[in-house]
């Protein structure tokens, strides 16, 4: 069958899991090695196309023909395959079931302990693995504290907004790196090789073909650093955007730095003279004149003089002193008669007990003047006066039929006061039935 671009989709359609079926697409491939890059770039087609579980069978012929060429020290395919290896096999590793993951997993084990492909390109593979690996970790649901939300959207939630136009071209940029740089190596070995002086040259047919892979090689090389180099100006793009955005910040920030500080140092300054004024007891020219009885405003933040108040008028707690018996006239009316402090003597008992009987009708004092009245010092001396007369005044005792008698050290009843001068006869007489007639006590 010549080799054509359906020729080749129609093996690799045909293609099965069984081993036979692999190595006879496997050989006929490697017979038209010089084709490697054209057949490489539809193999990379053809698994882009197919399901999941077909894609292992793909990643089976890549290995039977490398392995083959690594045998045969032909690098052609080696070289062909080195830049979409990586990529190709995660795309077959990505959503595949664990038993496919395994299978493959093998497959690059296998690449690396017969080191069919280069360091980089091995290690270049495997980290993409790796990173799937993570991202189905995180995308699962783990013990009680696992998300049931999708790797991306926790990813988007973990990146902070002002960084989140980052997050694509970031990952443009990651997928288009490696394939670039393998294919440039790749590239530059084939060019290196062909045109080292040292090697003899091949018959010219061979040496055309050899040269016709190289341009395919270079052509890929440079669709891929282009595209690595178009994704990688859009990361710098939205960088110099977030750049210039805290650039801009920045200077906001350190403008408002420096007037901060001036105010502080004038705050600061405005501080320390007040506090110097409040301890010298005056205060400033400035503070003066912007006072309130000025007509000036206050500045902001300056102390205001406060009077202080009067002190209080203090009430005493203690009571008035009681006054003299001399001075006692001023709390009475002074139309009342004053009353001697000495005994009666004579004539003057008749005046005495005149005394006593009005006072004893008079009517009580109001009740609001009970403080006024409290010092009667002469009224008690008139009453004591009166009651020294009599020898005995004896006070009842339990019963009630006792009564009250007044021992006098004469026969009358009451003590010889003198003469009854000045007494009227009604009064005398009055007076002379209540000593004789007895008092009955109350019960």
């Amino acid at each position: 069958m010549a080799y054509t671009d359906d020729a080749v989709l129609s093996k690799l359609s045909a293609l099965n899991e069984s081993h036979d079926s692999i190595a006879t697409t496997a050989q006929w491939i490697m017979f038209h090695r010089r084709h490697a890059p054209t057949t490489v770039q539809l193999w990379l087609q053809k698994i882009r196309d197919l399901p999941s579980p077909k894609r292992l069978n793909m990643i089976y012929l890549a290995n039977e023909v490398t392995q083959q060429s690594k045998a045969r020290h032909k690098d052609d395919f080696l070289h062909a395959f080195s830049p979409f290896i990586a990529d190709a096999t995660a795309l077959a590793y990505k959503g595949a079931n664990a038993d496919i993951q395994s299978k493959l997993r093998r497959v690059v084990d296998v690449w690396r302990d017969r080191a069919i492909f280069e360091r980089d390109i091995q290690d270049a593979m495997e980290a993409r693995l790796d990173e799937l690996d993570k991202a189905k970790h995180t995308n699962k649901v783990g013990g009680f504290g696992g998300s049931v939300f999708s790797a991306a959207t926790v990813s988007s939630a973990a990146v902070p907004s002002e960084i989140a136009a980052l997050v694509a071209p970031q990952q443009s940029v990651s997928k288009a790196a490696n394939p670039a740089k393998n294919a440039f190596n790749t590239a530059n070995a084939e060019y290196e090789k062909l045109t080292d002086p040292s090697n003899p040259l091949p018959a010219a047919p061979v040496h055309a073909a050899r040269l016709s892979g190289l341009l395919k090689s270079l052509a890929s090389a440079e669709g891929l650093v282009t595209e690595s180099m178009k994704h990688r100006k859009e990361l710098i793009g939205e960088l110099e955007k977030i750049l210039t955005t805290h650039r801009e910040a920045y200077a906001l920030e350190e403008r408002q730095l420096h007037e901060v500080r001036a105010r502080l140092a004038t705050t600061e300054a405005k501080k320390q003279e007040i506090e110097l004024a409040i301890m010298g007891g005056n205060l400033p020219l400035n503070i003066k004149e912007q006072s309130p009885s000025g007509g000036h405003p206050r500045p902001s933040g300056s102390p205001v003089p406060v009077d202080e108040p009067d002190r209080p008028q203090v009430e005493a707690l203690t009571p008035p002193h009681v006054q003299d018996a001399d001075n006692d006239d001023d709390l009475y009316d002074n139309s009342s008669a004053p009353v001697s402090a000495a005994p009666p003597q004579n004539g003057e008992s008749s005046a005495a007990a005149s005394a006593m009987l009005s006072s004893s009708t008079s009517p009580p004092p109001p009740q609001g003047t009970a403080v006024a009245a409290f010092p009667s010092a002469p009224g008690i001396e008139m009453l004591s006066a009166l009651a020294s007369q009599y020898h005995a005044v004896p006070v009842n005792g339990s019963s009630s039929n006792k009564k009250r008698k007044i021992e006098a050290s004469s026969g009358d009843d009451f003590p010889d006061l003198g003469g009854d001068d000045g007494i009227d006869a009604d009064v005398a007489e009055m007076l002379r039935k209540d000593s004789h007639q007895p008092q009955q006590q109350p019960s």
